[in-house]
C-alpha cells in the first residue's frame, strides 16, 4: 500500500543517516550525518507558506471534484453533477486502469503539501481525501468487487436510469433526452459486464440476489419514463422508445445470463476472511477502534441494555396487587421470559399490511412536531416524501434514507420503504408486523427522517466545504441516527411510554448486535443458526427482521458496524461537551455545533466543537 511504501522509504532515509563514525557531542554539537538548521524564516515568510499551502490544497480539492466524477457518470448524477448525465460507467479494464492512475496520482499530489501548515478545517479535509484515495486504491486493487459482487452492476443500471428522474433538477423534456442517450448505452454496458464479471468467484447469495433485482431497472422505465413520454416531440419520443425497447432486451439477456451461467456457476466465499475485513473495516470507520475493542463493548452494551429494558418490562408485567422484588437478580430464563411479555403488549398494536407506508407519513408529522415543540435542532426547511422503495434496490434493508447529492442542494429526500414480498407466507407477514409494530415504525421514521438522516443530511449539505460533503462518513451519518432515537427517548417521545422506551431499547440491541454479527460472519464463521440465535434470542428481534439481517450481512461487510460504533463516538462526544460547556451546555446548541460541519468522522467533529487540535 502507499502508506507502507511511504514508511519503507523513511526508514531507509533514517538508517542512511546512521552510517558513519560519531564523535563525542556535548549536545549542543550537530551530529556527523544531521542537517544544519535552517535560518530562520521571518513572520511574513512563515504566513507567506502557510497561505501557499492552503491554496494549493484548496486547488487540489477542486480538481478532484472536476475529475473524480467523470469516472462514474451515474454516480456523478448521484451527487448532484450533471456534466455527464448522458454517460454510462465504462466497466473495463482501461477504465479501471484510468482510476487507478487518477487515484494514485492524487495521493502524489497530496504529498506535496503539510497538512500540519493548512488550517483547521482543510486539515480535516485533507484526512478526508487522503483516506478515501487510499481506500479507493486498496478497494479496486485488493478488495476487487467489480470482478466477484453482480449487485453493484444492478445498483448501477437501476440508478442510471433513477438518479435522472427521482428529482426536478431540471426540466422534464430535458432529463428524458439525457434518459435516451443512457439507455442507448446500455446494451453494450451489460455486456461490459458479463464480460469483467468472474463467475467462479461470485457468491452464490449475491448471484440470486442479483436476480432478483435485476429487472428493476424495468420497474424504473415503466413507472417513472414511459409515462412521461408525452412531454417529447414526436421525434424524440421515437427515439426514447427504440431505447427503451433496445434497454429491455438488453435487461432480458442478462437476466438469463445471470439465472443459467452466474447462479449456477457462483462458487465464491461471501466471508471475507479476517485480513481483508479488518482493512476493509478500518477504511470504514476511519477510527481507532479495532474489531476485537468493538467486540468488547458490543457484549457490555448488550448485557446492559438488557438490564434497563428487564427493569421496564417488570413494572410492565408485574403481577396485580404485587411488586417485584428490586433486589433480586434474575436468571436469563427469568429476564427474557419478562421483556417478552412486555413486548408483546407492544405488538398488538401494528398497521395495516398495505399501509405501513401512510403509517410512516403519519409518524413522520408526530416526530417532527415533537422536535419543535422540545426545540432540539434547527429544523431546515428542506422537502421530504415518503415512498414505496424502487425494485433494483430491495433486498438489503426494510427502508432507507434518500438524501439529493451534496451538489443538487435543495432538492427533495426520499424516505423509502420497501413493501412486504408478494410470496410471503401469512406467518411470515404476521413475524414483520410483529417486528415493524406502530411503535417501531415511529422509531423507523426517527432514525431515517426526523431528527435522524434526513435533518442531519440536509444540514450536511449546506456545508460550505462540498469536497467534505462528497467525503462524508456513513460512521458520522448512521451513528447519529441512532443516536436521535435514545434523544427522542430521554425526551419522553410519544409521553413517555414505557413500551416506546422500550422498542427503543430492542432497537439499540439490533445496532449492538449488527455489529457482532458483522465481524462474526466474515472472521468467526458464524453460522445462520448462531447469527439467528444471537437476534431472536438475546436482541428479541422477530424471524423475519434476523432473516432479512442474516442475508444482509452475508451481502455487505463493515457497514453493519458503523451504526454501533458511530453511536459509541456521539454518545462519547455528547457526554465529553456537557462535561466542557457545564452551564452553557443546551441540546439545541450542542446539536446544531455538531451538525454544522457536514458529516466528517466524529472525532473531527471533536476537535472543532471542542476547540482541539485536529490530530495529524
Amino acid at each position: 500500500m502507499i502508506k507502507g511504501r511511504i514508511a519503507g522509504l523513511v526508514l531507509l532515509l533514517a538508517l542512511a543517516g546512521c552510517g558513519g563514525e560519531r564523535k563525542a557531542s556535548t549536545g549542543k554539537e550537530p551530529k556527523q550525518g544531521d542537517t544544519p538548521d535552517p535560518t530562520p524564516r521571518s513572520a511574513e515568510e512563515v504566513k507567506k507558506e502557510a497561505v501557499d499551502q492552503n491554496q494549493a490544497f484548496e486547488q487540489l480539492g477542486r480538481e478532484y471534484l472536476d475529475k473524480y466524477p467523470a469516472l462514474s457518470p451515474i454516480y456523478a448524477t448521484g451527487l448532484g453533477d450533471h456534466r455527464f448525465d448522458s454517460e454510462v460507467d465504462q466497466i473495463t479494464v482501461q477504465a479501471r486502469a484510468q482510476k487507478m492512475a487518477f487515484y494514485l496520482g492524487m495521493l502524489r499530489k497530496l504529498k506535496g503539501i503539510d497538512p500540519r501548515k493548512l488550517e483547521k478545517n482543510h486539515q480535516i479535509d485533507y484526512q478526508l481525501l487522503r483516506a478515501k484515495l487510499n481506500a479507493s486504491v486498496w478497494s479496486v486493487k485488493t478488495l476487487r468487487e467489480w470482478a466477484w459482487n453482480p449487485m453493484n452492476y444492478t445498483g448501477l443500471a437501476g440508478s442510471g436510469v433513477y438518479n435522472l428522474m427521482a428529482r426536478d433538477f431540471a426540466p422534464v423534456a430535458e432529463r428524458l433526452e439525457r434518459v435516451t442517450d443512457r439507455l442507448e448505452k446500455y446494451p453494450a454496458l451489460f455486456e461490459q459486464i458479463r464480460a469483467t464479471l468472474e463467475i467462479e468467484k461470485v457468491p452464490e447469495v449475491h448471484a440470486q440476489t442479483a436476480v432478483k433485482q435485476n429487472r428493476g431497472v424495468l420497474s424504473v422505465i415503466d413507472n417513472m419514463v414511459t409515462p412521461l413520454h408525452e412531454e417529447l416531440e414526436p421525434r424524440k419520443k421515437q427515439r426514447l422508445q427504440r431505447a427503451i425497447d433496445g434497454a429491455r432486451q438488453a435487461v432480458e439477456e442478462h437476466q438469463q445470463w445471470l439465472e443459467e451461467k452466474v447462479v449456477p456457476g457462483a462458487k465464491g466465499d461471501f466471508r471475507l476472511g479476517p485480513n481483508l475485513f479488518d482493512r476493509k473495516l478500518a477504511h470504514t470507520l476511519n477510527a481507532k477502534l479495532t474489531r476485537q475493542e468493538i467486540k468488547k463493548r458490543a457484549l457490555w452494551e448488550i448485557k446492559r441494555t438488557r438490564g434497563e429494558m428487564y427493569r421496564i418490562a417488570r413494572s410492565l408485567v408485574a403481577e396485580k396487587g404485587k411488586s417485584a422484588d428490586p433486589a433480586k437478580i434474575p436468571t436469563e430464563e427469568e429476564m427474557n421470559k419478562t421483556i417478552r411479555a412486555a413486548l408483546e403488549r407492544a405488538y398488538q398494536e401494528v398497521p395495516d399490511k398495505d399501509k405501513i407506508i401512510e403509517t410512516a407519513k403519519q409518524t413522520l408529522q408526530k416526530t417532527t412536531d415533537f422536535v419543535r415543540q422540545k426545540d432540539l435542532v434547527t429544523i431546515p426547511s428542506d422537502p421530504i416524501d415518503i415512498i414505496v422503495m424502487p425494485e433494483f434496490r430491495r433486498g438489503i434493508a426494510l427502508a432507507y434514507c434518500d438524501s439529493p447529492g451534496p451538489l443538487d442542494v435543495g432538492q427533495k429526500t426520499f424516505y423509502a420503504v420497501s413493501p412486504m414480498p408478494e410470496d410471503w407466507t401469512p406467518k411470515q407477514v404476521r413475524s414483520y408486523l410483529r417486528e415493524y409494530n406502530l411503535r417501531s415504525i415511529y422509531n423507523l421514521t426517527i432514525h431515517e427522517a426526523m431528527p435522524g438522516h434526513f435533518l442531519q443530511l440536509a444540514h450536511s449539505n449546506k456545508y460550505p466545504s462540498k469536497l467534505r460533503a462528497v467525503l462524508s462518513s456513513g460512521v458520522f451519518i448512521e451513528g447519529w441516527a441512532v443516536y436521535t432515537e435514545q434523544v427522542m427517548r430521554r425526551q419522553g417521545f410519544l409521553d413517555g411510554d414505557p413500551l416506546m422506551k422500550l422498542i427503543v431499547h430492542k432497537w439499540y440491541l439490533r445496532a449492538v448486535s449488527n455489529a457482532l454479527i458483522d465481524q462474526a460472519v466474515h472472521t468467526e464463521g458464524m453460522t445462520e443458526q448462531e447469527a439467528m440465535k444471537i437476534m431472536t434470542e438475546d436482541t428479541f428481534q422477530e424471524e423475519r427482521e434476523a432473516a432479512g439481517k442474516w442475508t444482509r450481512a452475508q451481502l455487505t461487510s463493515t457497514q453493519l458496524s458503523t451504526y454501533f460504533v458511530g453511536y459509541l463516538e456521539h454518545a462519547d462526544l455528547r457526554r465529553d461537551v456537557e462535561k466542557a460547556w457545564g452551564d452553557r451546555f443546551s441540546l439545541k446548541k450542542y446539536h446544531d455545533a455538531v451538525l454544522a460541519n457536514g458529516s466528517p468522522p466524529v472525532r473531527f467533529v471533536r476537535a472543532l466543537v471542542l476547540d482541539q487540535p485536529v490530530e495529524i
